[in-house]
């Protein structure tokens, strides 16, 4: 069982085989928010700065709800994930605080928002190329799937 198939399965997947695209759905939103530094943007004039702040910081991740997440990136986002975004809503409230603390392990966004795919690949375990060193999101995921 791949990671994506983990992830689906342990947090229920958005079933239709669209949980194996979780981090693809991440990415995508980061992408389509101008990086890691336009999507936290986008939750801070949501009202949602305290969520995403205790994210990147080295504190606990506080919780986002399915509709926290979907107020937050707004019917277009949501319209550009296509049909099944709405139903995405619950799967990504759990992975996409894990994704940001992982990307922000010292507590800050990267400097010039960084690069993507290779922070993601990073942490998959080296699977997107610059991720020697860095936090492995299967030890991330590991951490949050044995809570459930």
């Amino acid at each position: 069982m791949g990671l994506f198939d983990a992830v689906a399965g342990a947090m229920g997947s958005a079933g239709g085989g669209q949980g194996g695209d979780l981090m693809q759905v991440v990415m995508k939103l980061v992408q389509q928010n101008g990086g890691l530094e336009g999507l936290v943007a986008k939750f801070q004039h949501g009202g949602l700065g305290d969520v995403v702040q205790s994210w990147i910081s080295t504190g606990p991740n506080l919780p986002i709800s399915p509709d926290q997440l979907g107020q937050a990136l707004g019917p277009d986002a949501l319209q550009q994930l296509g049909a099944g975004g709405q139903d995405l809503l619950g799967p990504l409230s759990q992975l996409l605080p894990q994704v940001v603390d992982g990307l922000t392990p010292n507590g800050q966004l990267p400097a010039g928002g960084g690069d993507l795919a290779g922070m993601l690949g990073g942490l998959l375990g080296g699977a997107g190329g610059a991720g020697a060193g860095g936090p492995n999101l299967g030890g991330l995921l590991g951490g949050l799937l044995g809570k459930r």
